[in-house]
């Protein structure tokens, strides 16, 4: 997935605010961001949030065969993963430009420059060596990866312990913890990794870019220096020019910058040391502030049930009846009460429609009919006793008149037609 772009308003609003020497987050230009450190469970494991910036260290230890051409010097590996979890546009199982150009600094940094001894690393000289490996993992990107990672690896190498080994003629035996206690690495120094980014072609210098940051600037400039003012490795990127006096006045910058994350990585590796001697709680999940919504356990309060009935008979004896009766409550409709004299509630009741005014309008005539006395009614006349229809007459008076008629009618036609065949007869029987 590629890296989204800024659009244009926010490209020229970052570089105009870096013209006015002002950050989006509110920093200086030589400011850094909030550095906190947290040590895991296990040693040699350590978290480094620089910012929102995320970075994960864990190192290990076993025994392999060295070098042919170093015999009696361990091995370092160092291993920088960006995983896609960080941002969307690293790609998994792919290693970038980015990757290595970021895996191969932290080797000139640490290796080259000799910070840990690596002959203290032998056990049997050509045989057996301890290989050193530290795998870092980016959690979260927002800037800055290179320091990042260099803090998260010097502070993972310093809290690091490997295990005793003893040596008896040939035979080579590594001691558990619960045997011996663990060794801890010989370091010599400490590298710390300082980025500077220049705009407009040096004009502007910023110490600690962000993300946001990163994707304007034109240049990059990496210095890696110790407390004692050591410069170990420098990198610059970006195709940029720099002048001498730029690139000494970011080394004068840096020395400061290393001293100030130097003591902090000192002091860190002093509290968990502390804390583990007096057998404290310590990891991750302890760095974790204690006000939190999702706890995992709930500590329970103590309830005294001793004295109970008296309570709730002291609570009885004080409380006052009531004076007024509430009366009962009144039922104006379906999911609706009233109790007590009040404002009508009409939540929930239904207005009535056109229908429903018909139907209780029909209601009303049906009871004003059946309240009418049993001489005054109609009685209703059923013509047929067919089951597919009744027929129900209203006005049975001017129906009965009117089949009377028919009837009437009817018969004289009959008996008009019965006279006129009994003439026929005698003419038929003369011929």
């Amino acid at each position: 997935m590629k890296e989204t772009p800024l659009s244009n308003c926010e490209r020229l609003f970052l570089l105009q605010a870096i013209a006015e020497k002002k950050r989006v987050d509110g920093r200086q230009t030589f400011d850094y961001r909030n550095i906190k450190i947290t040590f895991g469970t296990d040693y040699g494991c350590c978290i480094v949030e620089l910012g929102k910036t995320k970075v994960l260290a864990q190192v290990s230890c076993e025994l392999v065969a060295p070098k042919s051409n170093r015999p009696t010097e361990g091995v370092l590996f160092f291993n920088l993963e960006l995983s896609p979890m960080a941002s969307p546009s690293f790609e998994p199982g792919r290693h970038s430009e980015l990757l290595v150009k970021l895996n191969r600094l932290l080797e000139r940094c640490f290796r080259n420059s000799k910070c840990i001894d690596t002959e203290s690393l032998c056990v049997v000289s050509g045989e057996k060596v301890w290989q050193i490996r530290v795998d870092l993992h980016l959690l979260n990107h927002d800037g800055n990866i290179m320091d990042a990672a260099s803090i998260a690896a010097i502070t993972a190498l310093c809290h690091f312990r490997r295990p005793d080994v003893s040596v008896i003629g040939e035979e080579v035996t590594v001691y558990s913890v619960d045997e011996r206690d663990p060794v801890p690495l010989c370091i010599h120094h400490m590298p710390i990794c300082v980025s500077f980014s220049f705009f407009q072609q040096g004009t502007f210098l910023l110490v600690d870019p962000n993300e946001r940051e990163e994707k304007v600037m034109d240049g990059l400039l990496v210095i890696a220096m110790n407390k004692h003012r050591e410069i170990c490795t420098i990198q610059s990127s970006g195709g940029i020019m720099l002048l001498k006096e730029q690139v000494l006045r970011c080394s004068q910058i840096a020395g400061v910058k290393v001293t100030e994350i130097t003591e902090l990585i000192q002091k860190a590796l002093e509290n968990d040391k502390k804390i583990r001697k007096e057998g404290g709680k310590f990891g991750f999940a302890e760095s974790l502030p204690n006000q939190r919504i999702t706890a995992f356990k709930i500590e329970g309060a103590p309830v005294n049930t001793s004295e109970v009935e008296e309570t709730v008979e002291e609570i009885t004896h004080n409380t006052v009846p009531p004076t007024e009766i509430v009366p009962s409550p009144i039922l104006w409709a379906s999911g609706t009460a009233q109790i007590g004299e009040g404002v009508l509630n009409t939540w929930e009741v239904e207005e009535p429609h056109e229908s429903e005014e018909a139907d209780d309008k029909s209601m009303e005539e049906e009871e004003e009919v059946s309240t009418t006395p049993r001489h005054e009614r109609k009685e209703t006349v059923i013509l047929s006793d067919s089951e597919e229809e009744e027929v129900i007459i209203l006005n049975p008076d001017k129906t009965e008149k009117k089949f009377q008629k028919q009837a009437s009618n009817l018969h004289e036609d009959t008996a008009s037609g019965s006279r006129k065949k009994k003439k026929k007869k005698p003419s038929q029987l003369v011929k």
